[in-house]
């Protein structure tokens, strides 16, 4: 792990304490420190970065796609109304 300086405003690093005390007494533990506090938030930024990623890609695929699906669900469905 490497340990890096961050700039924060004094709001922002009041609100992350408070949060690393709440923490350790939800889990019934010491508190937890600032550092994992950071991380857990950035490791969850990252996450939802790369979900809202794929769903952007997903929608330009279907977007492209869009005749094409429409065609084949008539299809399939017309196929399943045949007796």
């Amino acid at each position: 792990m490497k340990t890096i300086a961050v700039s924060i405003d004094e709001a922002s690093l009041a609100a992350i304490d408070q949060l690393a005390r709440a923490t350790g007494r939800r889990r019934g533990a010491r508190p937890t420190n600032r550092s994992e506090v950071v991380r857990r938030a950035v490791q969850e930024f990252i996450a939802r970065e790369r979900r809202e990623e794929r769903e952007d890609k997903d929608r330009r695929v279907l977007a492209a796609n869009r005749e094409l699906i429409a065609r084949q669900a008539e299809a399939l469905v017309a196929e399943q109304a045949e007796p």
